[in-house]
């Protein structure tokens, strides 16, 4: 008996591919062959979406999406065909999440994927809590649950090898404010940009400020296109300790402090900033994105620190 589509709904083909026609059996050699001979049948009649990339596509999507009914509305087919390229289930119910919460276009799903954005959260973060947070089982309660180190500016547009001053990293933020915002993280609002404070008759400018929902507070963000130094972070302190002082609310958290810079010393910042505090974030930006192995490196690193770190505990 022929195979005639019910639907051109991308879902229920790969159902009907793999449960009827293929009676469920995960055979790759009967599924290349099945999928060929479905081709040939239907592409002639039913055109371009019955071709054998499109249907192994849909049989692909059922054996690893095979609840769609709920899902289905919310993402698109693009987006889907994403996901469905990532070899690791938990890297899949992340951005499935993320794209869900934050409403993502497929260009901006593609390029979360490929700046590597499970992985550098992890970087900061366990797995269990990343997860919980991208599928609003848990709300950030940590400035670092949700802002992540290394961040990446490729969108900006500016070459590694110009020179540019704060200004002109400044300007090209504000030209891609959304896309900025995306690259912060979750639950980020723009504010201001070079906020004038007053204090005692000085005059000082804070380069961005920003709010966030989720963690209901001021964000303020000093921009360096040098190497991070103690007064970097002294003047931020200073900036986070006046919106405290003097913007922030009864009900809302206290403010919190990213200081973005081409590089840092990680022992600087330790031993600038008070033991344990959390208010003050420093994060490394880089105007291109990772390849794998550079991020893979980073991973791996981290990895190393902390088994040596518990390693000296025991």
């Amino acid at each position: 008996m022929p195979f005639v589509p019910l639907t051109t709904n991308e879902p229920y083909i790969g159902k009907r591919i793999f449960e009827e026609e293929q009676d469920g059996k995960d055979r790759a050699d009967y599924g290349t062959y099945l999928i060929k001979y479905l081709s040939e049948q239907l592409q002639p009649e039913f055109g371009s979406g019955f071709s054998y990339r499109q249907l192994n596509w849909y049989r692909q999507f059922y054996r690893i999406f095979p609840i769609v009914s709920a899902l289905r509305t919310q993402l698109s087919w693009t987006q889907y065909k994403l996901l469905l390229k990532l070899d690791n289930n938990d890297q899949r119910t992340f951005y499935m999440a993320e794209s869900i919460k934050n409403n993502w276009t497929s260009r901006q799903l593609e390029r979360q994927i490929n700046s590597n954005l499970y992985e550098r959260l992890l970087l900061s973060n366990d797995k269990e809590s990343v997860l919980a947070v991208a599928k609003n089982e848990k709300q950030p309660s940590d400035a670092k649950e949700i802002i992540k180190d290394p961040m990446y500016l490729e969108f900006l547009g500016l070459q590694r090898e110009a020179s540019y001053y704060e200004k002109d990293l400044e300007s090209a933020i504000i030209t891609h404010l959304q896309d900025f915002l995306l690259e912060l993280g979750n639950g980020f609002s723009f504010v201001a940009r070079q906020k004038r404070i007053h204090i005692e008759g000085d005059e000082f400018f804070v380069d961005l400020v920003c709010y966030n929902r989720l963690l209901q507070c001021f964000v303020i963000i000093e921009i360096k296109t040098h190497k991070l130094t103690h007064q970097d972070l002294g003047q931020l302190q200073m900036y986070v300790n006046y919106y405290d002082r003097i913007e922030k609310l009864p009900n809302e958290n206290p403010s919190i402090g990213i200081l973005l810079c081409t590089d840092k010393n990680d022992s600087v910042v330790k031993f600038t900033l008070p033991e344990g505090q959390k208010q003050i974030v420093a994060s490394q930006y880089n105007l291109y994105l990772p390849t794998e192995k550079q991020l893979l490196d980073e991973v791996n690193k981290e990895l190393e620190s902390f088994e040596e770190k518990k390693a000296k505990e025991i």
